[in-house]
């Protein structure tokens, strides 16, 4: 990680699970860290338990990554204030598990899921790496993707949750082809989690019969991909818990 130190990294839905863990690795691995989150008070409230040196890496800007006049702002104040971005996490995510893909009046909840999965993550992407490619910046883009990206469960519960997320894996060699014909040195990588402990598991928090992930294991990933030498890209990392059936 020594060549992030002081460099700036964004990340999306901070403000809790995966995305809470990863600012927090991040600003105590020497980045400048800025997560973003429609609760933004919650990012906020990470700062507590830090040290003062590690608490004044982290910042927050409020942003819902589902509205683009909210990214364009968010992105143009992260350059003004910060120089730009070097690293961007794509984090956010929802899934609709009570409604179906062919329910009546299921509108709204299928486009919460697509315009934050897919249209917020690829509208970040292309923000973040704009300010890389003015600033001549060798940056890095992560999203976090999921085991759904890769296969369907036989499960009537998924709504357009892993359609999303297999468009995340294809786009994420899309954005390697792009990257490198561009004649860029910016790296992207898909990270696929099997099961997570997140608010977006209903009860993860009382999960105990059965094998789950922790936030901080895919923070630890993240730490991981970054810290490999500026020729290795990781173009996709699988993370299952011990044990995992899927």
């Amino acid at each position: 990680m020594e060549r992030w130190q002081g460099k700036v990294a964004v990340v999306t839905g901070a403000s809790s699970g995966i995305g809470a863990a990863t600012v927090t690795a991040l600003a105590n691995a020497g980045m400048i860290t800025i997560g973003l989150a429609r609760r933004v008070e919650r990012v906020e409230a990470l700062k507590t338990d830090l040290p003062d040196e590690v608490r004044a890496r982290l910042h927050a800007i409020r942003c819902d990554v589902t509205k683009e006049d909210d990214i364009l702002s968010t992105f143009r104040e992260i350059v003004a204030k910060y120089g730009g971005v070097d690293v961007l996490i794509n984090n956010a995510g929802v899934a609709r598990s009570t409604v179906g893909v062919l329910d009546a009046d299921n509108t709204q909840a299928l486009r919460d899921v697509i315009d934050t999965n897919l249209m917020g993550l690829t509208l970040c992407s292309r923000e973040a790496y704009q300010s890389m490619k003015k600033r001549s910046a060798d940056g890095h883009i992560i999203h976090i993707n999921s085991i759904l990206g890769h296969y369907v469960l036989p499960m009537g519960t998924l709504n357009v949750y892993p359609a999303t997320k297999f468009a995340v894996t294809a786009l994420t060699e899309t954005m390697r082809h792009e990257l490198r014909l561009a004649g860029t040195k910016i790296k992207v990588t898909s990270i696929s989690p099997g099961l997570v402990r997140t608010e977006i598991i209903p009860n993860s928090s009382a999960i105990t019969n059965m094998p789950i992930l922790e936030p901080e294991d895919i923070a630890n990933a993240i730490l991981y991909v970054l810290g490999t030498p500026p020729r290795v890209q990781i173009h996709e990392l699988t993370i299952k818990p011990v044990g995992e059936q899927m």
